[in-house]
């Protein structure tokens, strides 16, 4: 596909990098999640027998099963969206070595900020300009594992 020979593959790498812990969390969570969700459907209030109506909305009970059931499905999509992105990258991810993943976490991880230069120095004992230069490469190698040739 032509549009694919235009897809800044680098920026899409750093990208799929921050998003990493977020679709590992919802891969590890997401069956609790939906066991919760399951035991709120089942959760109804009570009827009270006051003689009082018990709830402006004659079809709560209803539309609380409904919105349940939406989640439920919503929650099912996003894990199967996360799973999806696991089987596309983490096997990319495994390729790299130790210092490479150090390196990509630093920079485009989900705790990453302004001194990561500084701290990818500090750890591998060498300068901030080869501390970019060991990023530029180390995201060249991700998002050639990803994508194929850049």
């Amino acid at each position: 596909m032509i549009s694919w020979t235009y897809l800044n593959k680098r920026s899409a790498a750093a990208k799929a990098i921050r998003d990493y812990d977020s679709m590992k969390f919802i891969v590890e969570h997401t069956d609790e999640d939906i066991r919760t969700a399951y035991h709120d459907l089942t959760s109804l209030g009570s009827p009270s027998f006051d003689g009082l109506p018990s709830a402006k909305n004659p079809q709560a009970a209803e539309e609380h099963v409904a919105a349940g059931i939406d989640e439920i499905d919503t929650m099912r999509e996003r894990y199967r969206q996360a799973v999806e992105y696991m089987k596309w990258f983490q096997p990319a991810w495994n390729e790299l070595d130790d210092e490479e993943r150090y390196v990509l976490t630093a920079f485009f991880g989900s705790r990453y900020g302004d001194g990561a230069a500084e701290s990818v120095g500090r750890h591998l004992n060498v300068e901030r300009s080869t501390a970019y230069r060991k990023k530029d490469h180390a995201i060249d190698h991700l998002a050639t594992l990803l994508y194929g040739r850049l």
